[in-house]
């Protein structure tokens, strides 16, 4: 699974620091793969080729949102997703639309991390 922000988020912005994939974005920002990343230029992502520097439109507008194809749900990193651990409203939670084992995040984590 990835972690999603519900509209419960009071946008103070807790999170975003604390996302070692640099997955989550404030309401409107531009996101790219290559944030917080080691991937850069073309990339392979679900059988077609796209530049990981491109900027992508935000998810979200209105609250923080988090980018379901970089979040690892800190596996790897930590022992639990540390934007649901610093929420103050309880509003990261699992994404019943993205289902993802533990191997599936782990070599999502390895993907986004590759040596260059």
């Amino acid at each position: 699974m990835a972690i999603k922000i519900t509209d419960e988020c009071i946008n103070c912005g807790a999170c975003e620091p604390e996302c070692p994939n640099n997955a989550i974005y404030d309401a409107g920002t531009a996101w790219r793969f290559s944030d917080g990343t080691n991937l850069s230029g073309l990339i392979s992502f679900k059988s077609e080729e796209i530049d990981a520097d491109a900027s992508m439109d935000a998810i979200s507008d209105e609250i923080y949102f988090i980018v379901s194809e970089k979040c690892t749900e800190c596996k790897g990193f930590h022992d639990e997703p540390q934007c649901a651990a610093v929420c103050p409203v309880d509003c990261c939670v699992d994404d019943e639309d993205v289902r993802e084992t533990e191997e599936e995040l782990l070599a999502k984590k390895a993907w986004l991390h590759q040596e260059a």
